[in-house]
């Protein structure tokens, strides 16, 4: 949000200076302590300089900086440096979603090239008299490829040109879609230079499909200039099969891929997402640099007692982040646990710095584990002791023995400092980081030990809107200080939703894409079997003359789109995991397909294959045996 300027705020650096040590103890241990590792730095790369040269020379500084001083690295300690363009840093959020979109739509044309050379190929054997007949009167093998390749660029280019007087709407639409995760995509346009990509694999497409149909023999013989029927050869008909089959793989991987996003982001709603963050209401409250101290606590106890005064109000709390919004503030910082010795070589553990008010745990709905939550009696102060409450992970791990409370634990952070501090509890595991369930060490301060909030959460009392009491808070805390402002007024629920929507979309574009996959593989397929069918028409009447049953030509043609679909899916498997392997190292966090998506893929796919294959089945089943022998 955009902050009035008349309100001092301060950095993150500046927060932990004034919570934790005096601004004179900051400079020294900023300048000579090398443990406290969260500074970025920005600049500006020469005119001739690359981004690769840069990185070596800050590489070759920070290995320089490791020698010089050994004992603030350790052996087994995995500290580097990472460089990047500020653009690329901005772009990243929504890189992922336009890369599952480039990669989408790859597929998908090559579904498309697949379909239309299966039609392509069909034609061809149709017009295998005609092609005989140019042979005959004199046009060469040239001649007869010129005719093919005129006609594949007439189709090609129209697809083309209908693709890009739709592009520019759709990229509109897309743009839309990314701004959410990157204002930086809301320059997002279509480049009519891209339009040359869009010809350039239409001429490529129309090049490949014109030899895709095989010429007939120059001269031409006897029976393809006498011979009526349409006759498909065995050649003709492997190819068709490879078309399908090739369809019906590609179409297997967008469905796996699609399944899997789907399961990705249905493990991530159900996990860490209760019904009861729709309850809780999550405000910014920024208190100016001056707050710190007794007037940060004197501010938070007048608000807490204030709001919770508000009808439909619940609960009240105060921390320094929120959830999920705040990724990446606040640590990991390192500490020191008292039993607990890292393996040599190893440095010293790291946990997330959480500054909470006693209600915090129940507000959240965090449950207690071990030991006591934090109470007003827990203020500092000259002579009062520090206390902490741990998660449960990072319990378990620093204190297998299961007795956590009443040990104590100490930042080693050159900047943070601080005496050690008493466990008086341990609370269930809360990632308020990522939104996968992975463990996180987090260390809990008491607020009015550690003064800084400038977070503010309301439970809504049952059948209460929490959005309808952003005026009511709005209003109490303009009057306790008039120019102090309430920001970026949420529920958890729709918080932990604008996590998740990057994951939402990706999903939603590969569906999307994976549907219109399965139509057109499907129409491709049913074509093929369609096509051959009528083309074994008098072999199906002779079949039928001699005894076949019908089902029997049913049970065949069946068969023969089962084996299609079989063998598709099989190439498809192997394709698909090269494809994740590849796609992998471009994408973190790339869900891998589970057993469940891909064999979900792969009983879709069969069901819709085998109906497409119904058609052309019973058509076969219904074949006149005196039409059928009356066809040659």
């Amino acid at each position: 949000g955009v902050l009035e300027p008349s309100v001092p705020y301060p950095t993150d650096t500046e927060i932990i200076a004034n919570i934790v040590t005096s601004p004179h103890h900051l400079d020294a241990t900023m300048v000579t302590g090398r443990t406290h590792r969260m500074t970025e730095l920005f600049g500006r790369l020469a005119p001739d300089a690359t981004l690769e040269a840069a990185r070596a020379e800050i590489e070759t500084a920070h290995a320089a900086l490791k020698q010089e001083h050994p004992d603030a690295y350790a052996g087994r300690g995995d500290v580097r440096v990472r460089v990047r363009q500020l653009r690329d840093q901005i772009a990243t959020p929504a890189r992922s979603v336009l890369l599952v979109l480039l990669g989408a739509s790859a597929v998908v044309f090559l579904i498309a090239c697949s379909n239309v050379a299966s039609l392509i190929l069909a034609r061809s054997v149709r017009r295998d008299g005609e092609l005989a007949v140019r042979a005959a009167l004199g046009a060469g093998r040239f001649a007869l490829r010129r005719t093919l390749l005129a006609e594949s660029l007439v189709l090609c280019g129209a697809g083309a040109a209908l693709g890009l007087v739709m592009a520019p709407p759709l990229v509109a639409v897309v743009a839309r879609f990314a701004s959410r995760f990157s204002v930086r995509a809301l320059d997002v346009t279509f480049d009519p230079t891209l339009a040359w990509v869009g010809v350039i694999l239409a001429i490529g497409a129309a090049v490949v499909l014109a030899f895709v149909p095989r010429l007939p023999t120059v001269p031409a013989t006897a029976s393809q200039l006498t011979g009526s029927g349409l006759r498909v050869t065995p050649g003709v008909r492997r190819r068709l099969s490879l078309f399908a089959t090739a369809q019906i793989a590609c179409s297997f991987v967008l469905l796996a891929a699609a399944g899997a996003l789907v399961a990705a982001l249905l493990t991530l709603q159900q996990r860490q997402a209760r019904p009861d963050f729709e309850r809780v209401l999550a405000a910014d409250v920024p208190l100016p640099l001056g707050y710190f101290g007794p007037k940060t606590v004197a501010f938070v106890d007048d608000a807490i007692r204030r709001v919770s005064a508000l009808p439909g109000v619940e609960q009240v709390a105060v921390s320094n982040v929120v959830p999920w919004r705040d990724g990446g503030k606040f640590g990991p910082f390192p500490f020191t646990a008292e039993g607990y010795t890292p393996i040599n070589g190893e440095e010293s553990p790291r946990a997330w710095m959480r500054n909470v008010s006693p209600a915090y745990f129940a507000t959240m709905g965090l449950t207690l584990v071990a030991g006591r939550t934090f109470t007003d009696d827990d203020r500092g102060g000259a002579g009062v002791e520090p206390v902490a409450i741990i998660n449960q992970s990072m319990a378990e791990r620093l204190f297998p023995d299961g007795n956590a409370v009443n040990r104590t634990v100490q930042w080693a952070d050159a900047v943070l400092g601080g005496r050690p501090r008493r466990i008086v509890g341990v609370v269930a595991d809360f990632n308020d980081e990522h939104a996968l369930p992975v463990p996180v060490a987090q260390i809990y301060h008491p607020i009015r030990q550690v003064p800084f909030g400038g977070r503010l959460f309301i439970r809504a009392a049952a059948g209460i809107d929490p959005y309808s009491l952003v005026a009511p808070l709005r209003r109490v805390i303009r009057e306790m200080a008039p120019e102090q402002p309430v920001e970026r007024t949420s529920t958890l629920a729709d918080v932990r939703a604008a996590l998740l929507a990057p994951d939402r979309v990706s999903a939603l574009v590969v569906s999307g894409f994976a549907t219109v996959a399965l139509l057109v593989a499907v129409v491709g397929m049913a074509g093929v079997l369609a096509f051959t069918v009528s083309a074994r028409t008098r072999e199906f009447g002779v079949r039928l003359a001699v005894g076949s049953r019908p089902r029997d030509l049913l049970l065949g043609v069946l068969k023969e789109g089962a084996v299609i679909v079989a063998v598709g899916v099989a190439f498809g498997t192997a394709g698909g995991y090269v494809v994740t392997r590849l796609a992998a190292q471009f994408l973190d966090g790339l869900p891998q397909p589970g057993l469940v998506p891909v064999v979900s893929a792969m009983l879709v796919l069969a069901v819709a294959a085998l109906a497409a294959a119904l058609l052309p089945a019973a058509r076969a089943a219904r074949v006149d045996v005196l039409q059928a022998l009356r066809t040659e």
